[in-house]
């Protein structure tokens, strides 16, 4: 694989793998550095990734393992699972501030999903991946995707309506 056919190849699904990197970690530097080290990991092996039929559920897959695994090293004890928050400058403030509120109770529903819930649900929901590129980064059946995927809007819609319908912070 030729450079040039490389960039072609990697570069449009860059910023699905920074996205999912900084889901994963706390910090921009920590998906940043994650985000680097998969394409540093890609180019070392470009002649291989022929092999691929996907490259992009190949490389999602990579950048999920790499983050799982700085997540359990030891010396990243104080990272955490996290939500970005996207904000658009031209909304009004008390739009903005609900926006915000919902993303800060989306983000900490989400964290207490199971791991393989918030990962389906992240994969589905945020990045817009079809069922058989999930099946296929995550090494899941069709049937076993699709129910992951149903109990974790499950759970975030239960979560959510108790939230908002009592009001009571957690």
């Amino acid at each position: 694989m030729q450079q040039t056919e490389f960039l072609h190849t990697v570069m449009p699904f860059r910023d699905k793998l920074f996205r999912l990197a900084k889901r994963l970690l706390v910090s921009r530097e920590e998906a940043e550095d994650a985000t680097q080290e998969v394409l540093m990991k890609l180019w070392n092996n470009k002649k291989q990734m022929e092999q691929y039929n996907n490259v992009e559920a190949f490389a999602v897959t990579m950048t999920k393992n790499y983050c799982l695994d700085r997540l359990k090293s030891k010396q990243a004890g104080n990272l955490k699972l996290v939500h970005s928050n996207y904000t658009d400058e031209s909304v009004s403030l008390q739009s903005s501030i609900e926006a915000r509120d919902s993303l800060h109770w989306m983000s900490k529903i989400m964290n207490e999903l199971p791991e393989q819930q918030r990962m389906v649900l992240q994969l589905r929901d945020v990045e817009q991946y079809e069922f058989n590129e999930i099946e296929e980064m995550l090494g899941m059946k069709a049937t076993a995707v699709r129910v992951t995927l149903s109990r974790a809007r499950k759970a975030v819609r239960e979560e959510l309506t108790k939230t908002h319908s009592y009001g009571i912070s957690k």
